[in-house]
């Protein structure tokens, strides 16, 4: 085994057996199909025939499975390995197994050695390894959360304290380390975990970007606290929009529906011309019976961004689900009339299960297929659904079989669901060049527009 090709094979997902087709082998009753291709180099394979080894009792087999994997030193395979020994009470050897890779300088190894440390009794020297890389942000949010265990949450405020720089200059995060809005996070971590709130809410007022991975620190630490009001000011507060969501959440969570719906501000809030907003009310009045509502919601954003694709598959998806497949179809056929009734695959495919709603599945497929691009390997994949959710798994299969290689998952997740294993394989293990070929024709209709 190779590394470097375990790690393409893994992050691509091809010429391998992807994690979901493993779950479905189970499913179905291929143990045994799991444990041979555990042992040919398929690491999805390996890695749940190992847990299912360790589950009864059979560690050592566990790790002589995974043992090929780990040896070539891929980092996913060392991280497997260890969380196993770790969940098996072998702390110390999952501690020595990352430690290996920390000695070679893997760049993910300190992080997760020094977290193992601390989960087991090690948490000041895993602190002490920490502290000269305050400066790499990823280091310093561990390094946070190590403190707390070992009891050093001053030393890491005052580092950071440090790093708090008014003459910072840089356009945003990441970009020479611990920058000053990351810094002042961790530090109103550590200050909220020590009970001095106010001092954090304070902290967190000073940042210049508020949202990070869809989140707001200063919001969430205000839900947490039940500091209702003050959230209710701060989501008041244009561009803060993540501060919105968590008020609706923390609203719905205590009951208050009418209010949660209110936050969102349907007429003149956010839902009014954020799109994210407006499927985040959408979704919270689906959740509690007013789909009618949620529609109307989403009706209004797909007015206002006209054939956004999104928002249009939002769009048709509450209207299926809410017993209400003509609607969608309207919506989407009053697109289509705008532009000339020609409509690109990527705002046409979302209408076909409308219609097989409406009119049944052979109406759908007749419809996808007079597409001009009914033939190409994308719009199979959305024919071969329809059949398959019809029960009609052959004539799925048959369909995708004609673009074997693009629509592979799809192929051999049906052809396990008809027990036609060796074929199923055969597909998914067709090697893939690392690279893509230049391409020598024209192939415009096979490339999806989107």
């Amino acid at each position: 085994m190779d590394a470097t090709d375990l790690d393409y094979r893994a992050r691509t997902r091809s010429g391998c057996i992807p994690p979901e087709l493993v779950s479905r082998l189970l499913e179905r009753g291929h143990l045994d199909v799991v444990e041979l291709q555990a042992g040919r180099g398929e690491w999805f394979c390996a890695l749940v025939w190992a847990r299912r080894l360790g589950e009864r009792g059979r560690q050592a087999d566990a790790l002589e499975v995974l043992a090929p994997y780990t040896t070539t030193g891929w980092w996913t395979a060392v991280v497997a390995t260890a969380e196993l020994l770790e969940g098996w009470g072998r702390s110390e050897e999952a501690i020595e197994t990352v430690r290996a890779r920390m000695a070679v300088g893997h760049p993910m190894a300190m992080e997760a050695y020094t977290r193992l440390l601390a989960r087991h009794g090690r948490a000041a020297e895993a602190f002490t390894i920490l502290l000269p890389h305050a400066d790499d942000w990823a280091l310093a949010t561990v390094l946070v959360d190590v403190a707390a265990v070992a009891g050093r949450d001053e030393e890491a405020a005052a580092l950071l304290a440090a790093r708090i720089r008014a003459d910072h200059c840089c356009d945003g995060p990441w970009c020479c380390g611990l920058d000053p809005d990351t810094a002042i996070g961790l530090l109103a971590t550590i200050r909220e975990r020590q009970g001095h709130i106010d001092e954090a809410i304070a902290l967190l007022r000073r940042r210049q970007i508020t949202s990070v991975n869809c989140r707001d620190q200063l919001a969430d630490l205000l839900a947490r606290h039940g500091r209702i009001e003050e959230l209710r000011a701060y989501a008041a507060t244009e561009g803060h929009e993540e501060a919105v969501q968590r008020l609706a959440e923390l609203l719905e969570e205590r009951g208050d529906v009418e209010g949660a719906i209110a936050a969102y501000g349907q007429t003149d809030g956010p839902a009014a011309w954020d799109p994210n907003s407006a499927y985040k009310l959408a979704q919270l009045l689906a959740r509690h019976g007013r789909g009618d509502e949620a529609i109307a919601v989403m009706r209004a954003q797909a007015d206002a961004h006209h054939g956004d694709d999104w928002i249009l598959h939002t769009l048709s998806e509450l209207c299926l689900d809410q017993g209400r497949p003509s609607d969608g179809l309207a919506h989407l056929d009053a697109l289509a009339a705008t532009r000339g009734g020609e409509v690109e695959w990527e705002l046409f495919w979302m209408r076909l299960p409308l219609i097989a709603a409406c009119s049944g599945v052979d109406e759908a497929v007749e419809r996808a297929r007079d597409h001009p691009e009914g033939t190409t390997w994308y719009a199979a994949e959305h024919i071969a659904r329809l059949l398959a959710d019809a029960g009609r798994t052959e004539e799925a299969i048959a369909v995708l079989q004609q673009h074997d290689r693009r629509n592979s998952h799809d192929l051999a997740g049906y052809l396990i669901d008809l027990g036609r294993i060796d074929e199923a394989l055969a597909v998914l293990q067709q090697p893939r060049p690392h690279t893509p070929a230049i391409p020598t024709t024209n192939s415009s209709l096979e490339d999806p527009p989107f």
